[in-house]
């Protein structure tokens, strides 16, 4: 990576993260969910461009769905099992759009596992983050899991830059290596800790390393996957949104990984934290 690249991640970074800080701390839960939505119907778009190369039908009606399952996580607080009414939805809408549309029979197995697959990959996961926020302690739950999950990122590039000799998955990312994979798992251990003494210093210790070493791992499978899923497609990056990171996909293959998982984990290991005893 050159040197203009390197300082156009770092400017992208700079506005990125204010912006991120401003909405989650200050602004209303409505309009949490619509900043969420946007980059996540952003990553399904990137998604479906893999098999659909021009934007369609199928691929719009994908986006209606996934801002569908979105505000079933809005709104589950206020009506009983929204999400998986929604889901539910989602199924027979999406066979009987294909049927009423009259696609292409020999299409409708594929076309179909795709829309719905973009939907369970990019929304359900991120939507996780509505959940996450809408917890008495939410926003602060919500930093500590974006700086762990970045924390990777972080540690991972740059051990691998330094000291990366052998490839971790070449067949699906040539440039990862284990020195890099082993670094960044530390880096989150290290996040986690940074974090948690900015934002949940009522988190045991041994809880901040155990999801450090958790997440660092989590996160890289979640990296690797989306890298899977372009080499599959045969393409480089998911977008070109965001200067010298790629797409939205590009940047939040990670926290898809990590989001539901702190969520569920949270809920049912460490509930405390999300009831406000911090």
């Amino acid at each position: 990576m050159g040197q203009q690249m390197r300082i156009m991640r770092v400017v992208t970074a700079l506005v990125l993260i204010p912006l991120i800080y401003i909405v989650v701390r200050y602004f209303p839960p409505l309009f949490f969910l619509l900043f969420v939505s946007s980059w996540v119907l952003i990553g399904q778009y990137e998604f479906y461009k893999f098999y659909y190369k021009a934007f369609n039908v199928f691929s719009s009606i994908g986006l209606i769905f996934g801002f569908m399952l979105l505000f079933s996580f809005y709104a589950d607080g206020y009506a009983f099992e929204m999400k998986g009414i929604t889901l539910t939805a989602i199924v027979i809408l999406c066979l009987s759009c294909f049927i009423l549309l009259k696609a292409n029979i020999h299409d409708a197995l594929t076309g179909v596992s795709v829309i719905i697959f973009g939907v369970l990959y990019v929304a359900w996961p991120l939507a996780h983050l509505i959940s996450l926020r809408n917890l008495l302690n939410g926003e602060n739950l919500v930093f500590f899991i974006l700086i762990v999950t970045w924390g990777v990122d972080t540690g991972a590039y740059y051990v691998g830059r330094l000291l990366g000799r052998h490839k971790l998955s070449p067949h699906i990312s040539p440039g990862k290596t284990v020195e890099g994979a082993i670094g960044g798992v530390l880096s989150c251990v290290l996040a986690a800790l940074f974090a948690r003494w900015f934002f949940l210093p009522g988190l045991s210790l041994n809880n901040t390393v155990l999801m450090g070493i958790v997440f660092g791992i989590i996160s890289q499978i979640g990296d690797l996957s989306e890298s899977m899923l372009k080499r599959s497609a045969g393409v480089k990056d998911s977008g070109h949104l965001l200067p010298a990171h790629g797409g939205i996909l590009d940047r939040v293959d990670s926290v898809i990984f990590t989001v539901p998982v702190f969520y569920y984990y949270i809920i049912y290991f460490v509930p405390g934290i999300a009831l406000g005893s911090v």
